[in-house]
């Protein structure tokens, strides 16, 4: 296969080989990844356990002290150019966070053992990394990205190349999002290894729940080829209860229907309990994995799969308990009947065993039972909306603001100042460039598209008021004037 730039005129490669990308991804959608080289007795183990490490930096306009003529830097790069400020003496920790999965993933392999380790990174960390010159980060990455001994072994998932939070992002930005992220990681590790990318990690795990949103957002991510999407438990029901899942170590299907009944459905595996680095860094998911026994599926004994996500970096449970722990979860369940899988080799041994997808049991996106008890699929968004505006007025708990992996963090409210901004540039983007089917693969729009994606970041709506509220206002202004000059 051919090789993508990653920088194209000294912009990062975001955009122009929809094409090339597409066809990738077509041509090896029904090869499976893991299943040849699996060395899991899928049909004797008892349960398996999927750990996975989110990486995310956000870039900021921080090279400078005059914020409207900054330069854009990576906020990694704030930190070691302050060290002084607050936690930022933890910036050179955080680099051996983003590299080491390389070197332990090696380790245990050369020395007999079966790791296991899905990846996670934001584009925005990705090219900060690169612009850095953190290039022993990205060597360290493509050994166990590429090389057929270890890669095997880990997964990568896909995610907004931004880190935009999706119930809340314009729907056709987040389709520039996620296929920004193609674009960029297949420039780095090439297009074999992202034909490889199968699941898909939500931006701070949230999913919308607005019918219309919810189904978009499932069509975009069947539409760039994912199979799989890494949900929050508490984020989802059941149809016919309202209530959580009950067979949360099991994939069940995600199914999303729109105002006009039109239905889009993915694989969801499940990640459990509130977001809590502690989970990971201690290896949670072996030992409750541990203590399970398997289930019972479309009339097959199948294992459970206890999966978990947290922050590859962040926190100091993170940083000094999480390597220790990981080598003894890894040495201690290798060649045991709770090993370490990925999710997808996990779907691929469970579809080998003649389970399919339709047997999967069936989720929705949190409150939509309350719609369609009152709405019939194919009303229209006109009587949506009335209903929605309805539900809200009966019940204060009612929203459509989407589920993340906090119930205490609003992404929406308080946030207008930037929300607006965002969206107003998001309107022009769509006036100026896509409306008109202009091409992707040139430096001006690549310029656009890098402040669009970036100023969707969902940090510059998690510190509150302040100076992040500022830096996001701030990217929505440079892109607003790239459009109006460049467009």
């Amino acid at each position: 296969m051919s090789q993508l730039l990653e920088y194209i005129d000294g912009m990062v490669n975001l955009a122009g080989s929809e094409t090339e990308i597409d066809q990738t991804i077509q041509d090896h959608r029904d090869k499976p990844v893991f299943l040849p080289d699996s060395d899991i007795h899928f049909g004797q183990i008892r349960s398996a356990f999927a750990t996975a490490l989110h990486m995310h930096q956000p870039l900021i306009p921080a090279g400078g002290n005059h914020l409207p003529t900054a330069s854009v830097i990576s906020n990694l790069k704030y930190m070691m150019d302050n060290p002084n400020l607050g936690d930022n003496h933890n910036a050179s920790v955080f680099h051996w966070c983003y590299k080491r999965m390389g070197e332990f993933v090696p380790q245990l392999v050369d020395g007999g053992k079966q790791p296991r380790v899905m990846l996670e990174y934001s584009g925005t960390l990705l090219h900060g990394l690169r612009q850095m010159g953190l290039h022993d980060v990205f060597d360290n990455l493509k050994t166990i990205t590429c090389n057929p001994h270890y890669r095997r072994h880990v997964e990568w998932l896909g995610c907004p190349w931004g880190h935009a939070v999706a119930p809340s992002t314009p729907i056709q930005d987040y389709r520039l999002h996620v296929k920004a992220w193609q674009h960029h990681f297949a420039a780095i590790f090439g297009l074999e290894a992202l034909s490889r990318v199968r699941g898909f990690s939500p931006a701070e795990m949230a999913i919308p729940n607005h019918p219309d949103v919810a189904y978009e957002f499932v069509k975009t991510l069947k539409d760039c080829g994912y199979q799989w999407i890494l949900v929050q438990e508490h984020t989802v029901e059941q149809p016919t209860t309202g209530r959580g899942p009950e067979l949360k170590h099991l994939p069940h299907r995600l199914v999303c229907t729109n105002s006009k009944g039109e239905t889009a459905s993915i694989i969801a595996i499940l990640k459990t309990q509130g977001s809590d680095t502690k989970l990971v860094a201690q290896m949670q998911p072996y030992y409750e994995a541990k203590g399970l026994s398997r289930f019972k599926l479309a009339g097959r004994d199948v294992p459970p799969l206890v999966t978990q996500i947290a922050d590859g970096e962040n926190g100091g449970v993170m940083m000094n308990e999480f390597p220790g722990k990981y080598f003894e979860a890894m040495h201690e369940s290798s060649g045991s009947p709770t090993p370490a899988m990925n999710a997808t080799e996990y779907l691929e041994h469970l579809f080998a065993s003649g389970v399919e997808e339709s047997d999967l049991p069936v989720l929705q996106p949190l409150f939509q039972k309350r719609i369609w008890e009152n709405f019939s699929p194919g009303d229209g968004p006109e009587k949506l909306a009335k209903l929605i505006v309805q539900l809200k007025t009966e019940d204060s708990r009612f929203h459509m603001d989407g589920g993340s992996w906090t119930n205490n963090i609003s992404w929406v409210n308080g946030y207008e100042n930037v929300l607006g901004a965002m969206e107003k540039i998001s309107s022009l983007f769509y006036e100026k460039v896509l409306s008109k089917n202009l091409p992707t693969n040139e430096y001006r729009y690549r310029n656009v598209l890098f402040h669009l994606l970036t100023s969707q970041t969902s940090c510059y709506r998690y510190w509150g008021q302040g100076i992040w509220t500022d830096y996001g206002q701030e990217i929505c202004r440079r892109a607003h004037d790239i459009l109006m000059y460049d467009y």
